[in-house]
């Protein structure tokens, strides 16, 4: 099973001259803000949204700048075939550059993360099923934790990912009292939630914190310790990179001019907040997810039926 599947890793510069690749899932933040009449402008403007936020949480001004990389993650499958090869997952690499001194930092990888594979199942998979699938992420969750595990990936990085997303529109939140100097307010959630579970698949658990200027907080989660494993201006590049993007595609929440209280419950209904300069289509969104499940269905689910199920059932699941 170890010599069935195996992983490569492939970087590409995410930059105001950015194009998506063929492979690229065209639902994922930045490959959305890349296409159409205005993609260049859409680009050198969530760019210098997420520098300009990098130094107001640094509480410099125009000192750092920051490389983002798309890391693509294929998993090969050694039976050959036109589908020996699937584009498992991508997610944005932070590198930050400090224009003063020259000194480059690596940041934290996780940022946008986005898989085919979860496309099929909450797009495709669930929506067909009775119930919730008792295995439901069971195998996106062992194949991110083997990727974790894989040698492309000890290779090209040293720590722990850090996957950060929207807070959801149907849990209502609480702050805690404990404030990270860079995180910023934490807060608590109700209960856990489908996402909580698919994540926990990976291996992975959440926390939420509203940084000192943002409108709502963010949920991060992550295998290791958020608030030890990581140094404030590593946080930093994640924040001013997943705030960006969530300004973008959620300004009803993000960019809202009233700040998140105590208690917070984000909707999708408000009204007043601040739109971005930044063109982005929610919808198509949507409607690309559904059409990516399927294809995800053709080209990995179904031909490499018989040794993922076995690949699933033989991993340990996550503690």
């Amino acid at each position: 099973m170890a010599n069935d599947l195996t992983f490569s890793i492939t970087r590409t510069r995410f930059d105001e001259d950015y194009s998506p690749a063929d492979s690229s899932r065209l639902t994922t933040n930045f490959a959305n803000l890349a296409r159409g009449e205005h993609r260049q402008e859409n680009l050198r403007a969530a760019l210098a949204m997420i520098d300009g936020r990098a130094n107001d949480l640094a509480g410099v001004h125009d000192r750092y700048r920051l490389e983002l990389d798309i890391v693509s993650a294929a998993l090969g499958f050694s039976d050959g075939g036109s589908d020996a090869e699937f584009p498992l997952l991508e997610m944005l690499d932070v590198t930050i550059v400090d224009q003063h001194t020259g000194e480059r930092h690596h940041g934290i990888l996780g940022n946008n993360f986005s898989s085919y594979l979860r496309d099929y199942d909450f797009s495709v998979l669930l929506p067909s099923s009775p119930g919730l699938p008792s295995d439901f992420g069971a195998l996106h969750g062992a194949l991110f934790q083997r990727f974790l595990e894989s040698s492309a990936f000890h290779s090209n990085f040293s720590g722990e990912p850090v996957v950060c997303i929207s807070v959801s529109t149907s849990q209502t939140y609480r702050r805690t009292g404990y404030v990270h100097p860079v995180l910023g307010a934490e807060y608590e959630h109700e209960h856990s939630s489908l996402t909580d579970d698919y994540f926990g698949r990976m291996g992975m658990r959440v926390r939420y914190f509203q940084p000192a200027g943002a409108s709502a907080p963010l949920a991060f989660y992550t295998r290791g310790d958020l608030t030890g494993d990581y140094t404030d201006l590593q946080l930093v590049g994640t924040i001013a990179t997943m705030e960006t993007f969530q300004k973008i595609y959620r300004p009803e929440i993000y960019a809202a001019n009233t700040p998140a209280g105590s208690v917070y419950k984000p909707t999708l209904d408000h009204t007043d907040f601040t739109p971005t300069p930044v063109t982005y289509d929610r919808e198509e969104r949507s409607r690309l997810g559904i059409t990516q499940g399927r294809w995800t269905e053709e080209h990995l689910v179904k031909p490499h039926h018989v040794l993922l199920s076995r690949f699933a059932a033989d991993s340990v699941p996550a503690r």
